[in-house]
């Protein structure tokens, strides 16, 4: 596939992109800075701009069979608007450009997924996280009410460990504490989600 790729130079999004690549996919990442994706810039097409910028998305998506967003906020506890902004530039974009495939990483305890959330995991999502993820919320309901063929991917506290591949999915899991996954699962998951029609108009919850 050609695979538009937005957040590449993060932890989430390099680790799908090193995937990609290994499958065969051509790749393209939107980035605001060339730079930070190192060794990866010689093997995939890298397009200068900004995410939150329908036209640079819809610039960098011509031609594409599907966006994937592994967008984040890194350590910063505040969205700054990035979500919200960047989902209406995809959406945007991929009505401008006639793409209809997007995967969207979004996280656990946001909207709809916040009732199924054990006490300890509420309790960060309402105190710490809660800026991040009620922009989140905007973000994945303007996504799930959009004609694309969407999968929101909803992960639950992220690590940098390395792929266990033996993760769960579904469209609702039991949450018991402060459970996780690794990046490179949430990754995994989500490159397998766009080479299929499994998870079209689903919301993907995945822990290990």
């Amino acid at each position: 596939m050609k695979l538009l790729i937005l957040g590449a130079t993060g932890p989430t999004g390099r680790h799908f992109v090193d995937l990609a690549l290994r499958s065969g996919d051509s790749v393209t990442a939107l980035v605001r800075n060339p730079a930070g994706l190192g060794d990866l810039a010689e093997q995939i097409t890298a397009v200068t701009g900004d995410a939150t910028s329908q036209r640079d998305v819809a610039a960098a998506a011509a031609g594409h069979d599907a966006i994937v967003s592994a967008l984040g906020r890194g350590s910063s506890v505040r969205a700054d608007g990035l979500f919200t902004r960047a989902s209406a530039a995809v959406l945007g974009a991929a009505g401008d450009v006639g793409i209809s495939r997007l995967v969207w990483l979004s996280s656990f305890g946001v909207g709809h997924t916040l009732k199924w959330s054990s006490p300890a995991q509420k309790l960060i999502y309402n105190t710490l996280l809660r800026s991040i993820y009620a922009d989140k919320e905007i973000a994945d309901e303007r996504i799930r009410s959009s004609a694309l063929d969407w999968t929101v991917v909803y992960p639950t506290r992220l690590t940098h460990g390395p792929a266990k591949g033996a993760y769960s999915a579904d469209d609702r899991l039991p949450m018991k504490g402060n459970p996780t996954i690794s990046r490179a699962d949430v990754a995994a998951f989500m490159h397998q989600a766009v080479h299929s029609t499994e998870w079209i108009h689903r919301t993907a919850v995945i822990s290990d």
